[in-house]
């Protein structure tokens, strides 16, 4: 039996809505001030969809980019996978809706929820159809509006997140080389620290529900906070043992852009750089599955990613959810 092929990431694209709210628009919305939410976060703007703007509309976007970037059509996708909590409606699945947008009849296409390292799981799970040879062409789809569930009266979230849609194809490659290795788990033991009460069989939506704002993002920021600084690391670790490399050997770490503070300590763990390490965690907010491909998307088309790179992803979510992933780059420049 000949040796497994591997699988790669041939295009990829990104989008955000372009209305952006900065930290002084907040500063007139709640109690708090620009030097608060940058001292704490690193966070100066984020971006924001308007009334009635859709995930499967920011998605859209980003994956005719990142089809174009693959230079392939619709009709020569065999899987759509979206990673997104805040779906178009609970049902039909938003990578449904995308499916049809985009024109890729009778392709399968499914959503995948495990909060903000959606992407990650999605990403491998992509992986796998191609390297199985399954599929050979799979869009991935990160998207959150988590401006919709956002409590704009909570000071302590409210400053926090933002609007977006990254996409990848992933396809296959040579062994050795793309999608290398992934370190995934949870801890639904830390579901608590993180949620939304409401909508669900738990809390059916009813009048007491929205009077109670249950329909919002909860979190004990202080207990995420530990639990991402910790897993950052060891999952990343994890990822690069797996396929024979050591932290010293990464050209570029993108974390989920979710606070400066845990993705400084993070990099600490590893011992990196500052220079190997990507934010843009000012201009976006924490956009939840988004985030990752963005910033991956944003260090590829400004020359941080190239080819031969050892790039680490890794990010921590809902769930509690964790997620890390090695590819040796195989795009030529954008």
């Amino acid at each position: 039996m000949g040796q497994r092929r591997g699988a790669t990431i041939i295009g990829i694209g990104s989008f955000a809505p372009p209305k952006v709210l900065t930290n002084a628009d907040l500063e007139k919305m709640v109690d708090t001030t620009d030097e608060w939410i940058v001292t704490r976060t690193g966070i100066r703007e984020r971006h924001i969809v308007e009334p009635g703007v859709a995930a499967s509309d920011l998605a859209f976007e980003a994956s005719t980019a990142a089809l174009k970037s693959a230079s392939i059509t619709p009709d020569q996708l065999d899987l759509v996978i979206c990673a997104t909590i805040t779906g178009d409606m609970p049902f039909p699945a938003t990578s449904c809706l995308l499916q049809d947008r985009l024109g890729a009849t009778d392709v399968p296409a499914f959503d995948l929820q495990a909060g903000c390292s959606g992407w990650i799981y999605s990403l491998w799970t992509a992986a796998q159809f191609v390297m199985l040879g399954t599929y050979d062409h799979v869009l991935v789809v990160g998207v959150d509006i988590l401006s919709c569930v956002t409590d704009w009266n909570d000071r302590s979230t409210c400053v926090l997140f933002g609007d977006a849609a990254g996409a990848v194809v992933v396809g296959p490659s040579d062994s050795g080389v793309g999608i290398l290795s992934a370190s995934l788990g949870a801890d639904g033991s830390g579901g608590d620290l993180l949620k939304i009460e409401a909508g669900g069989s738990r809390l059916p939506a009813s009048h007491e529900t929205v009077a109670n704002r249950q329909h919002y993002i909860k979190m004990e920021g202080r207990e995420v906070f530990k639990f991402a600084v910790k897993i950052m690391g060891e999952a990343s670790i994890k990822a690069l043992e797996m396929c024979g490399l050591k932290p010293e050997e990464v050209s570029l770490f993108i974390p989920h852009q979710a606070n400066i503070r845990i993705i400084e300590a993070a990099a600490s763990r590893l011992n990196l750089m500052p220079e190997k390490v990507f934010v843009n965690v000012q201009h976006y907010g924490n956009t939840s599955a988004a985030s990752i491909p963005v910033a991956m998307d944003e260090a590829y088309r400004t020359g941080r990613i190239k080819e031969g790179d050892v790039v680490v992803c890794v990010g921590f979510g809902a769930g509690l959810t964790w997620g890390a992933s090695v590819i040796k780059w195989t795009m030529p420049p954008a």
